[in-house]
């Protein structure tokens, strides 16, 4: 589930979250990435793979809109704006997102920092 631009990345993680899959998500990072979900820290593949499995992926409605802020060369800044949708399909809750990825050798992307549920970018949302 290789991403061939930035913007890529946060549509699989979602399609990977909806399925309740941990394992194809964490092949979304760099070996040396850094996660940081809700003010908790996590560094490389192993810490991130334990912080989706302890928060529980499994999210069967997500709806989502991402938008690529900047890409120079090989990197990118993404952010997004996650919304769980309630039963009636409605906005239950949503979380918004920065990352900064990078291209690899193959031309594929991943993410190198992924900061969630950041509140300040509630501004942005429009």
């Amino acid at each position: 589930m290789p991403a061939h631009r930035p913007e890529e990345l946060d549509l699989l993680l979602a399609e990977g979250s909806n399925a309740g899959q941990v394992d194809p998500l964490v092949t979304l990072y760099e070996p040396e990435a850094v996660l940081i979900c809700s003010g908790q820290v996590a560094r490389g593949t192993h810490a991130i793979r334990e912080v989706f499995r302890a928060r529980g992926i499994d999210h069967p409605s997500l709806r989502l809109q991402v938008k690529t802020i900047a890409q120079t060369g090989d990197m990118a800044l993404t952010s997004a704006k996650w919304d769980a949708l309630g039963p009636d399909g409605s906005p239950a809750d949503s979380i918004y997102s920065v990352e900064v990825s990078r291209r690899q050798a193959d031309g594929t992307w991943r993410f190198v920092i992924d900061v969630m549920n950041l509140e300040w970018l509630k501004r942005t949302d429009t």
